[in-house]
């Protein structure tokens, strides 16, 4: 394989951003420390590649342009959708990591073959990944329904949006309550916040179920512990705490004592994603979709053949 050095050196996203999508959709944790060595990366590369089009003629100044649209736009997009809850941070500090790193298009020439394959006419490659990212991701619901059908659970259009599983299995699930009291919701109750609530109580999902009276009256709750931030397999670790008489649940002062706001979580949420959980055998969940994992495959696709639309666009004879 024949490539210039930074371009060899931005391959280097592919491992990590690879181990960061097993990460994501075993814990949906991504240490922040993953992108850092990125970042530093991508910055000497840029640094390296721009003093080569310092002479500013016609390409060089397309190549700055490029630059400057991935920088100036596809990262601060990625904080916006961030900030409106589009995607998590780890979402948000991937595709900025991206757009530092991979601004223009690479190429790695083979015997009789230059990667990537289908390159756009903006030329701006963190645009790319973004594009191939989406477009895969909306195939997400598919295999979804697809899992869904496979077990038996045939039911529109709640197959293409959730999954329904025990109760007990809860503990080790991510994602949102998909129901309600009263209905179906795509924001209901956070998993992480129901297990960050049961490890500030002191008590388990199962002794929950079990005892859904006691633990309903607020009087109830004489020590509170570290809630954790919700991550399947936390421990905990004991700190005093009291509640108000009049908190069915004890969920204002759950969230009151806690340094968090518990992904979004309010008192009336918490309470009907209790009351759902301890009269429910299954429920449904949405489990969300972990976005590294169709980064990470549109990274290696946006490599490899290039710009899924840019190339879908082309074969319809549209440009």
């Amino acid at each position: 394989m024949f490539a210039s050095v930074p371009d060899i050196l931005r391959l280097a996203i592919v491992p990590l951003l690879g181990w960061a999508a097993w990460r994501d959709v075993e814990t949906r944790r991504v240490p922040s420390v993953v992108w850092y060595p990125l970042v530093v990366l991508g910055v000497v590369l840029l640094a390296w590649d721009s003093l080569s089009h310092l002479a500013f003629r016609p390409a060089d100044q397309l190549y700055f342009l490029r630059v400057g649209i991935s920088l100036l736009f596809v990262a601060p997009l990625s904080y916006l959708f961030w900030r409106l809850g589009g995607f998590g941070g780890a979402d948000a500090k991937a595709l900025i990591t991206i757009a530092i790193l991979l601004p223009t298009f690479p190429q790695y020439l083979l015997p009789g073959l230059s990667l990537p394959t289908v390159r756009t006419t903006l030329g701006v490659f963190s645009m790319t990944v973004l594009t191939n990212t989406v477009v895969l991701a909306v195939g997400y619901p598919l295999a979804l329904a697809a899992r869904n059908l496979l077990e038996g659970t045939v039911e529109l259009p709640l197959m293409f949006l959730g999954r329904r599983i025990p109760v007990s299995s809860l503990s080790t699930a991510h994602g949102r309550l998909f129901e309600t009291t009263t209905g179906y919701t795509r924001n209901g109750l956070d998993i992480d916040a129901l297990r960050m609530y049961l490890r500030w109580r002191g008590t388990s999902l199962s002794e929950l179920r079990e005892h859904p009276d006691r633990h309903r009256d607020p009087t109830s709750i004489t020590e509170t512990h570290d809630p954790t931030d919700g991550a399947v397999g936390d421990g905990m670790a004991v700190d005093g705490g009291t509640v108000a008489e009049a908190d069915p649940w004890g969920a204002e002062a759950f969230l009151a004592d806690i340094d968090s706001t518990a992904y979004g979580t309010t008192p009336e949420k918490l309470r009907d994603g209790l009351q759902v959980v301890t009269t429910r055998e299954e429920v449904w969940i949405s489990p969300g979709i972990p976005f590294i994992v169709p980064m990470f495959l549109g990274t290696v696709v946006a490599f490899t053949y290039g710009d899924i639309v840019f190339g879908i666009v082309g074969a319809l004879g549209l440009v």
